[in-house]
């Protein structure tokens, strides 16, 4: 039986201000309230516009990490993936992808944090405040399925995707 509980880092990343875009904005800051009103101290919250080099510094102190973004991908609601290092990066340093993080993280420090994605899927990406309607109800799902995650009622192998 496992005597410590796993440091756990919830970092939410996206544009708020680009409507669908700030789901994983929107989930960090509920789970951070609800986290406080449950007294559940393991936890931590960050959340950024985008992944910056200097986030593979953040994870390090972390046994698992959960990145959580909004997806134009096709999926249902949500979508958990495990995320593996990369080197492979994007044409500029101002998109990084949790693969690359992860990737630094055990590059410059040699920690390598167990790391999903939850992808939450979003339709409409204007440069407006408010989430669609369809959005949020996709947020409520990741919602749930974090809180489940740290209840220690759903386990990861449950909901993972390969795709």
């Amino acid at each position: 039986m496992k005597d410590q509980i796993d440091k756990v880092l919830i970092y939410g990343y996206g544009n708020p201000g680009r409507q669908d875009d700030g789901l994983g904005i929107m989930l960090v800051d509920h789970m951070e309230q609800w986290a406080t009103n449950t007294d559940v101290r393991h936890v931590s919250f960050d959340s950024n516009y985008q992944l910056n080099i200097e986030d593979a510094s953040l994870i390090k102190d972390f046994d698992i990490v959960v990145f959580v973004d909004a997806s134009i991908e096709e999926i249902d609601a949500v979508r958990l993936t495990n995320v593996v290092p990369s080197q492979k990066t994007e044409f500029t340093m101002h998109a990084m992808a949790p693969e690359f993080i992860l990737h630094l993280c055990q590059t410059l420090y040699n920690k390598y944090p167990v790391t999903y994605l939850l992808h939450i899927k979003g339709y409409q990406f204007n440069f407006l405040a408010e989430p669609t309607k369809s959005a949020r109800c996709n947020l409520d799902k990741g919602i749930e399925l974090i809180k489940g995650l740290l209840k220690g009622k759903i386990e990861p192998s449950e909901l993972l995707s390969t795709n």
